[in-house]
């Protein structure tokens, strides 16, 4: 794939990706020292500016420009009842099966996904279609290369824990699976407080868990992770023109973040769960195959009038114009923070020539600004001081080591959009020499020019 001036390349496999980002400081292995601990990752100190940034537009664009929408942060641990309500205590399970040659256990879904590099994701399979497929196919175990499976049985996602000091039934409470449950437990208290009428939004970023197997895929699928979770509530009737929105919507975030399109399609839900009357995801072609990264949700009134009825309180919206109560129908447009990141830096890695660049929006890139003293030696002390100028407008990054075109290297990888040169004519003229990571064309501006020019690129 062309981008731009770079290409990228065919073998970028996620095995690369993980050592690029554990060498530069974007992700690492959770409890690495200690062996680690499987499907967890920390996020090193570029990594956590990649990922604040998307999260940052992605609030940028869903609550501070959207008009009647709001951000709230839930708590992660609810009153149990919230997951009886949700149906998660009875529902939400994986279908797992177990190699009995190596006794490796693996969610029949994600073979199947993984075996058809994602065409097929087992989307609404039962169980039995499940297995009729693995069979069919021949898919072998991953690890050791056999067909010798269990049967396929359901496990529930949730993570347990309890309350207090005493382990039994009536202390026991879920991390939960999902921030969504959250923005519908307060959909009253937000409509009310707001003064809100309908149709408004309501936000959130946050944490979730869910206790589930994993193909490997680093970051792409873990047990700890972070949505991105927008719930649109809307009078029954007018759902449809909603739905539509908002796949778009979520499709133009992606293209916006500079995403290339030809990475990035829909794919309608083959089979709706028991709460969507339309559903679809839109996938991003990862190294591994085709892989959601957001999905766009008619949840009707479900969620609303199960909550409802759970609790014994009143969700009802009333029309001031028509006098009428009603529940509100759900738009739902979701992203994994994790997911997004991933999705960015897949998509950004180019190679031109031998010079290996991460081509991040700049409002993305973990720094804005790279400013490196030409010599040591005569600018360095001048550098430290536009260091400081310049960190007051943007995350900056400082190099003093190797000859300069080893230094625009080390920030092409790491994707900084910028490097700024102090020279001479810095010191004589009070200017320096600012050069572009994708084109490498280098311009003399003023320290204050410099500042507009970046803030100006950086814009989303």
């Amino acid at each position: 794939m062309n981008k731009e001036s770079g290409v990228k390349m065919s073998n970028f496999d996620m095995e690369k990706l993980m050592l690029l980002s554990k060498q530069y400081g974007f992700v690492y292995q959770g409890s690495e020292i200690y062996g680690g601990l499987a499907n967890t990752w920390d996020y090193g100190p570029l990594g956590i500016e990649v990922k604040k940034n998307i999260k940052n537009l992605w609030w940028k664009r869903y609550i501070q420009e959207t008009s009647n929408s709001f951000g709230i942060d839930s708590a992660i641990l609810m009153n149990p009842r919230v997951w009886e309500a949700s149906g998660h205590i009875n529902s939400f399970n994986d279908p797992l099966m177990d190699c009995k040659s190596c006794k490796t256990r693996h969610r029949a879904d994600n073979l199947i996904e993984t075996f058809t590099k994602g065409e097929v994701t087992g989307d609404g399979m039962s169980n039995e279609e499940l297995m009729e497929f693995i069979t069919k196919e021949q898919i072998k175990c991953p690890k050791c290369g056999e067909f010798n499976y269990t049967d396929i049985r359901q496990f529930n996602l949730m993570f347990k824990t309890h309350r207090g000091v005493t382990d039994d039934s009536k202390s026991e409470i879920h991390l939960r699976p999902e921030t969504a449950q959250g923005q519908f437990v307060n959909f009253a208290n937000i409509q009310r407080s707001q003064r809100s009428k309908l149709p408004f939004g309501v936000g959130q970023i946050g944490k979730a868990f869910r206790n589930e197997i994993t193909p490997g895929n680093f970051i792409f699928r873990t047990i700890e992770f972070e949505q991105m979770e927008y719930q649109f509530f809307c009078k029954p009737g007018t759902d449809d023109t909603h739905y539509d929105f908002y796949k778009q919507f979520a499709l133009d975030f992606f293209t916006d973040l500079g995403i290339d399109k030809d990475n990035l399609r829909y794919k309608d839900h083959e089979k709706l769960a028991h709460y969507a009357k339309a559903a679809t995801d839109i996938e991003y072609k990862f190294p591994f195959g085709w892989g959601e990264i957001n999905g766009t949700h008619n949840r009707t009134d479900f969620d609303l009038k199960q909550h409802q009825t759970h609790s014994k309180t009143n969700l009802e919206y009333l029309e001031q114009e028509t006098n009428e109560k009603f529940l509100p129908y759900v738009i739902e447009s979701t992203i994994g923070a994790d997911r997004a990141f991933l999705t960015v830096i897949c998509d950004a890695y180019c190679l031109d020539g031998d010079r290996e660049i991460l081509k991040f929006h700049p409002a993305v890139a973990p720094y804005k600004v790279a400013i490196l003293p030409l010599i040591k030696k005569y600018h360095s002390e001048k550098a430290q001081e536009l260091l400081q100028k310049f960190s007051k407008y943007f995350m900056t990054t400082y190099d003093e080591s190797g000859k300069i075109g080893k230094r625009y290297r080390r920030q092409d990888i790491i994707g900084t959009p910028f490097s700024i040169t102090i020279d001479d004519d810095s010191l004589n003229e009070g200017t320096v020499t600012i050069r572009d990571r994708d084109t490498a064309e280098q311009i003399k501006l003023t320290v204050e020019e410099a500042i507009t020019y970046v803030e100006n690129k950086i814009r989303f």
